[in-house]
């Protein structure tokens, strides 16, 4: 027990001298016991404190750091690549009694992890990946240096980065402009910002597209009033285009009337009346579309 209260005092010098999140390395590694002890111990004196479970390890882990009382959890995102990965880790994470307690966080990439198509991969799959975070959960991060693409990797073998800050200092630009991903990720986080329906955990849907590049999934705010659907190509390299099936009950949009749906990407709005509007989407232009849902009312 002395440990563990030494353990919490540390935290707490920490808490004095003004911090107020601590991510936790391999929190999985020490004794689930002393979280439920210590996390509720600090959080009873400082409840704005918060505690990020910087755990990849098995999921019935990574949920029980989440019950005994860690704010964030990472998450396996970053290997979920393909459409059926993605609806299905969603659809884990945003139903059941598991949405009761954990609080996702989608990384596109970590300060050792560069995975997927970001590997080698053009600035389309960064913009795609930093897409699919931002909006299929309300909590996402990028490690500094995604805004400017750095992709290169280790070995073909090694996921981590090849010219990691683990070993070397960088130097990066601090104005707004700096990479040439930051106006994108300034106008995500905007729409974000703007949209109550991203910031839900549950209200999740998915919709069908014939394409296995397309994924399409609607958000919706608690209280109905605010709809989002997004369609995201997954091919960073080629154009894909479908007619989509929309589940207009989920979208509480009427079957026999025209309705809006304006994209918060491009600025371009499209009239759409049915189930089956037709997309086409080139990634050198836009990842996808992320498209507020309007009724249109009678003059």
């Amino acid at each position: 027990m002395a440990l563990w209260e030494a353990c919490r005092d540390i935290l707490t010098f920490w808490i004095g001298h003004g911090v107020r999140i601590f991510r936790v390395d391999n929190p999985h590694t020490k004794p689930m016991a002393f979280w439920a002890w210590a996390i509720p111990e600090i959080q009873r004196q400082h409840p704005d404190v918060l505690f990020l479970a910087e755990a990849f390890t098995r999921p019935k882990v990574m949920a029980k750091l989440a019950e005994v009382g860690f704010t964030q959890s990472y998450t396996y995102f970053t290997w979920r690549t393909s459409k059926d990965e993605l609806a299905d880790y969603v659809t884990e994470l945003t139903t059941g009694a598991l949405a009761d307690y954990m609080r996702p966080n989608f990384w596109p990439n970590t300060p050792d992890i560069l995975s997927g198509p970001l590997r080698n991969g053009s600035p389309a799959a960064f913009r795609l990946r930093l897409l699919l975070a931002a909006t299929l959960m309300p909590s996402y991060g990028v490690y500094r240096g995604y805004e400017w693409c750095e992709n290169e990797p280790q070995s073909e073998a090694n996921e981590e980065y090849r010219n990691s800050e683990k070993y070397e200092r960088k130097e990066r630009g601090w104005d707004d402009e700096a990479g040439p991903l930051t106006p994108f990720v300034r106008q995500v986080n905007q729409l974000r910002h703007d949209h109550p329906a991203l910031a839900t955990l549950r209200n999740t849907h998915f919709h069908v597209s014939s394409k296995d590049a397309l994924i399409v999934y609607s958000r919706s705010s608690d209280d109905g009033d605010d709809v989002v659907l997004c369609v995201v190509n997954l091919d960073p390299d080629q154009w894909q285009e479908d007619t989509l099936s929309l589940d207009l009950g989920v979208l509480g949009l009427p079957f026999d009337q025209p309705f809006e749906a304006h994209d918060e990407l491009t600025g371009a709005t499209f009239t759409w009346q049915g189930p089956h509007p037709y997309v086409r989407l080139d990634p050198a232009e836009t990842p996808g579309h992320v498209l507020h849902l309007r009724t249109i009312r009678p003059a």
